[in-house]
């Protein structure tokens, strides 16, 4: 009866030792998986008008599609009027992206952007949603400078009625993008200007997606 038990023990052990060794390994897969990925912010300039119903679906399609290749949508907000899109996702590379769109929707970003992002704040009241766009040229800005004057627009955005939702940086490519609500696109601007200056090159009205 001893051996018996002694050998059930030792096989028990033997089972949960491999349980563990084979989850120990699939976490740190995950983590490894997980550090190799990039943050992107890319734009869709489509022909013609974009219904927001039809982004939806289209968007959809990318997102069963990015499992496949390992792409993780995470937002996306769209302008109806200018066929503009703009998705928030995490992957390894460029390509993986455009995989993902040949395979589902079929829309092809026309600019790719790799951002790292600031603190993300909550969407208050119904103020409309812009994002805006600097081109500041490569080599000319950095994510701190960015972090910098971003902390110069929350200072003061509620003297515009504004609600600074997030931000981007491109610094290889010197592109800042920026999301919050203001009543109109010149409140938005007029923060930027009287906080540090840095005018975008275009502000555009958007609506989240679903």
């Amino acid at each position: 009866m001893k051996i018996i038990l002694s050998i059930t023990t030792v096989v028990a052990m033997s089972i949960a030792s491999f349980q563990l060794t084979a989850l120990t390994t699939k976490i740190k897969s995950t983590i490894f998986n997980e550090a190799e990925k990039n943050l992107y912010l890319d734009v869709h300039h489509l022909p013609g008008k974009l219904k927001y119903d039809a982004a939806a679906k289209s968007h959809a399609k990318d997102v069963m599609a990015g499992q496949k290749h390992g792409v993780y949508f995470i937002d996306y907000w769209i302008n109806e009027k200018e066929g503009l899109m703009f998705c928030l996702l995490s992957a390894t590379d460029t390509l993986s992206i455009r995989n993902t769109y040949a395979e589902g929707s079929g829309m092809p970003a026309s600019s790719f952007y790799k951002v790292t992002e600031g603190t993300a704040a909550a969407m208050k009241g119904k103020n409309s949603l812009y994002f805006d766009i600097h081109y500041i040229g490569a080599g000319y800005v950095s994510a701190k400078d960015v972090a910098g004057a971003h902390e110069k627009d929350l200072a003061i955005q509620e003297k515009h009625g504004v609600n600074l939702i997030n931000y981007w940086v491109d610094e290889e490519d010197g592109v800042v993008m920026c999301l919050a609500q203001a009543k109109d696109s010149t409140s938005f601007s007029e923060t930027h200007k009287e906080a540090h200056g840095l005018i975008a090159s275009r502000v555009i009205k958007v609506k989240q997606g679903k």
